[in-house]
């Protein structure tokens, strides 16, 4: 009964040592009498009992590695407080054993020395400005050296990067200084548009002040000249009208008497003033040869239609027309 449960154990222990399960995304190294033997992938694999046995268990995963902060100093020797995040993966289960004795340890150091080597290349304003660059530069240094280590790296991150109480307070108030020009430039800017924009505004209301004033005058004067026109064509109509009824029968002993009642109104009016001297003609013969000259100078304008070509002088008014308005004026 004893030898039934020894032999029991035994096989159990053959069992298990002999048969490996190896989970998805990791890689087992197996060494045979401690030299490398395989690799084993994920599934079932079978062993040789107290011959072979699994030396390192990797991860295929992609590991996330907190890089601890560390001081490093900037080209303008200011000093800064980083840390960040690095993320790598195993790509060789064979030199991840055997390449470096713990390449995450590896891995760290370089990338802090890396670190500290790239930020000292830089100014303090550009470590702020050029992050994508710093994580690039040290991504490329550590990929290139952990070939050897069967790890790639894929990126690493800078979580913060904090200067002295005194570079930011000075850092603030350079901030405060900026914003106050950028706020100074932009109300200069509005009043300049300000004093743009009226001048502009004044110059378009003088041209239409301008433009109201020329089309007024122009107006004015188009109005001005159309009466000018009316009134001398209604006068040229009259006079038109004037010698035609001249010429009509008895036309000349109406002008004659419109010429008199004229001249005699003309002496009424002086005469009723006071304070005017009116001194009547002692030969009434001149006043009737006024109204005669009168008449030949309407005659005169009849000329053209006479037969002779020579102006028709009109007989002198009749005596008795004479003697009346010598009566009415004395």
């Amino acid at each position: 009964m004893e030898i039934a449960v020894v032999l029991f154990v035994v096989a159990v222990i053959f069992v298990v040592r002999s048969i490996k399960v190896v989970p998805q995304q990791n890689a087992w190294v197996v060494e045979r009498l401690g030299k490398y033997h395989a690799t084993l992938t994920p599934g079932l694999n079978f062993l040789v009992p107290f011959v072979d046995r699994v030396a390192y268990k990797h991860s295929l995963k992609e590991i996330p590695l907190d890089v601890p902060s560390q001081v490093c100093i900037t080209r303008d020797n200011t000093q800064l407080q980083v840390d960040g995040i690095l993320y790598f993966q195993v790509t060789d289960p064979t030199r991840a054993s055997y390449g470096s004795s713990n390449y995450v340890v590896a891995i760290t150091q370089l990338a802090q020395t890396t670190l500290r080597s790239v930020i000292g290349k830089l100014e303090l304003d550009k470590t702020f400005e050029e992050r994508d660059i710093i994580n690039a530069q040290v991504v490329q240094a550590i990929d290139e050296a952990a070939l050897n280590w069967g790890v790639k790296v894929l990126r690493y991150e800078i979580k913060d990067l904090t200067p002295p109480k005194e570079i930011l307070h000075a850092m603030q108030r350079q901030i405060t200084a900026e914003r106050e020009k950028r706020a100074l430039i932009a109300a200069s800017e509005g009043r300049r548009q300000e004093q743009i924009n009226i001048a502009t505004g004044e110059r378009e209301a003088f041209i239409a002040r301008s433009e109201g004033e020329k089309q007024a005058e122009i107006n004015k004067a188009q109005g001005e000249a159309a009466a000018i026109v009316a009134v001398a064509d209604a006068t040229a109509d009259a006079i038109r009208k004037v010698a035609e009824a001249i010429r009509q029968p008895g036309g000349e002993q109406a002008v004659q008497l419109k010429v008199a009642e004229r001249a005699v109104d003309a002496f009424g009016k002086v005469a009723e003033d006071s304070s005017t001297t009116l001194v009547i003609p002692a030969n009434m013969s001149e006043v009737s040869g006024l109204i005669a000259s009168a008449m030949k100078m309407i005659t005169g304008m009849r000329a053209p239609a006479g037969s002779a070509g020579s102006p028709v002088v009109p007989p002198p008014p009749s005596p008795q027309l004479s003697s009346e308005w010598g009566r009415e004026v004395r």
